[in-house]
């Protein structure tokens, strides 16, 4: 069985949707999920019911909708056999043309330095959102959110300083670093964290979120503490 992660994304069969159709849905919900069904666009893995890590029969998916049907959030729950599989958003280089020309450089750069540290990243967000549905998401405040998997603290820090370092005038990084496949840590305060400038940090799992705040804390996210 698939394990599932934090903007992990699923998609789902013909008769799958037909089941999320069939749901009391109000107007705007219910014309936002035909459209997604019509095209058989993605949903994303959100926070699972507790059964989920014994292999629940079903799984908590997600739709954040576009301008056109009011950036709903709209929240599924369906059995695990209308998923045909589960993926992964876009990584930077695949988004990358459909970003301000005056990014381009500087997010190949950031691509070049993530691949040295031995990761990548992947697009989630407004951004990646568009780029799957081909809808109106991004507007002229949205951050550029990236997620990118680390199995070290040496990793974390380097892949951290790698993202604070990007600087490209009207656009902003924000995101996660994903410790262990499922512990989402926000790159910067992870680096806060590290350099003494605050005394914890939010870990964010598919099961719920609690506060880290030592390196003993830090052995539950799986990687080698060796590397501090």
């Amino acid at each position: 069985m698939t394990p599932l992660h934090r903007h992990q994304i699923a998609w789902l069969s013909h008769a799958g949707w037909q089941r999320v159709l069939a749901h009391d849905w109000d107007v705007t919900a219910l014309e936002c999920l035909s459209h997604w069904a019509k095209r058989r666009l993605p949903v994303v893995v959100t926070r699972q019911p507790p059964d989920a890590e014994d292999g629940g029969s079903s799984v908590a998916l997600g739709l954040s909708a576009p301008r056109r049907w009011q950036r709903q959030r709209i929240a599924l729950r369906v059995p695990r056999a209308d998923v045909l599989y589960f993926d992964e958003f876009p990584q930077i280089d695949q988004v990358r043309s459909t970003l301000p020309r005056g990014t381009r450089k500087g997010l190949r750069e950031l691509h070049d330095r993530l691949f040295a540290c031995g990761t990548a990243a992947r697009v989630y967000g407004s951004h990646g959102w568009q780029h799957f549905a081909g809808l109106e998401y991004v507007h002229d405040a949205s951050d550029l959110d990236l997620w990118v998997a680390v199995s070290s603290i040496a990793q974390a820090d380097a892949v951290a300083a790698a993202l604070g370092d990007f600087a490209s005038p009207g656009l902003r990084i924000d995101g996660e670093l994903m410790f262990g496949g499922d512990a989402g840590v926000a790159w910067r305060e992870w680096r806060a964290w590290r350099a003494g400038r605050t005394g914890a940090f939010l870990v964010k799992r598919l099961a719920g979120a609690s506060m880290a705040r030592s390196l003993r804390d830090v052995q539950a996210l799986e990687f080698d503490e060796a590397a501090a």
